[in-house]
């Protein structure tokens, strides 16, 4: 069953540990390695959309490249979303979609109740 899909960072152990819950859960989860596949910005938006959140809630806004960017001081959701595009490790992780609704793994419940949906 693939109605779930993970945006993935292997070196996160947030991502490793929302992973490890998916298998345990017996679910094979399309797995998306965002840093290697950026996403492109329509994709953002749906998920923007399926998370009910602005752009920079969706953002790591204590990344080096953030504060490089200037980002704190955009305002336009456009940009933000270009950005996120451009540097794909400014995105929170890990993100769980299913069936049209998706959460931030962070925490862990938060995968826990999506599931439960």
């Amino acid at each position: 069953m693939k109605n779930v899909t993970i945006w993935h960072n292997p070196r996160c152990s947030k991502s490793r540990n929302a992973l490890t819950l998916l298998e345990e859960k017996g679910i094979e989860a399309e797995v998306v390695k965002y840093l290697d596949t950026p996403p492109t910005k329509e994709e953002l938006k749906t998920l923007l959309l399926q998370l009910g959140m602005s752009a920079r809630e969706l953002m790591r806004t204590k990344e080096d490249i953030y504060k490089e960017l200037g980002l704190k001081e955009v305002e336009d959701e456009e940009k933000l979303i270009e950005a996120m595009v451009a540097n794909p490790k400014l995105i929170e992780r890990p993100v769980i979609i299913k069936e049209g609704k998706a959460v931030i793994g962070r925490p862990i419940e938060n995968v826990v109740e999506l599931l439960e949906l």
